[in-house]
């Protein structure tokens, strides 16, 4: 994508962006950021601020590559859809197709169907919070764990509800993950590299980091100002405690995490972003696509008010009740170690917000301010 030539209406959404940008470092709530913003297939707007390494005082650039938590989800859910394309897999295959092992229960003993579909709405029964005791990663932390001993402390865990029935932010995309790799025959990054990095040119994402030099050092929210992130760090996000383990990108023996397992940079996920906006090509089909931009669970409320889900990310609803702007039918998302994005579709308009400090990059003041300064809200 090139840069669209300037415009009055363009230069006072840049002011506000920098405005908003030039604060949250300057307050120290962020240690650095890239943002850049696409209309019309076009970048209107680029910025590279703060440090990947503030301890060694290495600026961000804008090919600086980030941990992308479950900005990992999305390209992961496109390689799924890819698969079912080809048949390797159905959208309501029963997960025991591919899995027959993963049997997790109800409460009552009950061993409910759970289907890929069910994997990627986030229907599935399954949570992210199973606490220590259970041994569960979530795919941030827990190094050299395997994908075969994750994927059987997850089915020993009981289901939180019958799948379909109810929607719950999950591990299930790790479990899609174990899935995929037994439906294709073949490793997950193997799979993300042929039917989605690969054919975009997505060449700094993956799972396994090969370019450490441009690897953003990862911080944790703290006070006065953020902290670098030790070797095991436990960060609060609203109810959770999320532990980080940064090393994990460089670990070859970690099971792949279809949920929260890649690296990548800003400008290789506004890319997938605009591919799949501008209907899907030349990775998925435009009814693969429409699955991807549709609320796939209308009848149920998920964790953001206002919103529904996709088989991908999160749909807004009612801009009103989700205190968002933009126009419903929106796409977005984010990753705990920092990052947000949206698309809204009816606008042209593809956003990416990546940071290198946890939480404070995906949840809160900075997302918030920066979702409205493209849009010229509040």
């Amino acid at each position: 994508m090139q840069d669209l030539p300037s415009s009055a209406a363009s230069q006072a959404r840049a002011a506000r962006l920098d405005a908003v940008i030039d604060a949250a470092l300057g307050e120290e709530r962020i240690v650095g950021t890239v943002v850049l913003v696409a209309e019309a297939g076009e970048i209107v707007y680029r910025r590279a601020g703060g440090h990947a390494d503030r301890e060694a005082g290495v600026p961000v650039a804008e090919d600086t590559i980030f941990r992308l938590s479950s900005v990992t989800k999305p390209m992961v859910a496109a390689a799924a859809l890819a698969l079912a394309e080809t048949g390797e897999l159905g959208l309501d295959d029963p997960v025991t197709r591919h899995l027959p092992h993963f049997r997790p229960k109800l409460a009552d003993g009950s061993e409910p169907d759970i289907t890929v579909r069910h994997l990627l709405s986030h229907t599935a029964g399954l949570i992210y919070a199973y606490g220590p005791a259970s041994g569960v990663s979530g795919g941030l932390d827990q190094p050299g764990r395997g994908m075969a001993e994750n994927l059987e402390k997850i089915a020993a865990q009981p289901l939180a509800f019958p799948p379909g029935s109810a929607w719950c932010y999950s591990v299930a995309l790790d479990v899609l993950g174990g899935l995929m790799e037994k439906a294709a025959g073949k490793s997950l990054p193997q799979i993300v590299a042929e039917r989605v990095t690969g054919p975009l040119g997505l060449a700094d994402t993956e799972f396994v980091a090969s370019k450490p030099a441009r690897l953003a050092t990862a911080y944790a929210d703290g006070v006065p100002r953020p902290v670098r992130m030790g070797a095991l760090q436990r960060v609060p996000h609203g109810d959770w405690l999320i532990s980080f383990a940064p090393e994990r990108a460089f670990d070859t023996s970690a099971f792949p995490s279809g949920g929260a397992g890649m690296v990548g940079s800003a400008g290789d996920f506004l890319r997938f972003l605009e591919a799949v906006r501008r209907g899907g090509a030349p990775i998925l089909s435009p009814a693969s696509t429409r699955l991807l931009s549709e609320d796939a669970v209308p009848e149920l409320e998920i964790e953001d008010a206002g919103c529904g889900f996709s088989l991908g990310w999160s749909i807004l609803r009612d801009p009103a009740a989700a205190g968002l702007p933009g126009a419903p039918g929106c796409w977005q998302w984010g990753g705990v170690y920092g990052h947000s994005w949206f698309v809204d579709p009816t606008a042209q308009l593809s956003v990416v917000a990546f940071t290198n400090t946890a939480v404070a990059g995906v949840g809160g003041a900075y997302p918030d301010a920066i979702r409205a300064a493209v849009y010229g809200a509040g």
